[in-house]
């Protein structure tokens, strides 16, 4: 059923013919979205069960990655209009 609806999609993205779509890519895929949109890793581990410990250290890896980005924006310096 995945198959032949990845198939189905690859008619309009053509790039998904390229791509390995199983069960645990759909489940990575949410999982990240779902973290980067801003829900707590907590919950998201809760929707999802169970998972291996290196699974949960991807995510975990994400999150820091997005908290340092954030920080790094939060403290850029801001021009002023009157500076060029």
């Amino acid at each position: 059923m995945l198959r032949a609806c990845a198939e189905r999609a690859s008619t309009s993205l053509p790039s998904l013919r390229s791509k390995g779509i199983s069960p645990h890519t759909i489940r990575h895929s949410t999982a990240t979205h779902l973290l980067r949109a801003g829900v707590d890793l907590n919950t998201i581990r809760s929707w999802l069960g169970p998972v291996s410990l290196d699974t949960t250290q991807v995510y975990a890896e994400i999150d820091l990655e997005m908290e340092g980005k954030a920080r790094l924006k939060s403290a850029a310096p801001r021009m002023s209009k009157s500076q060029p």
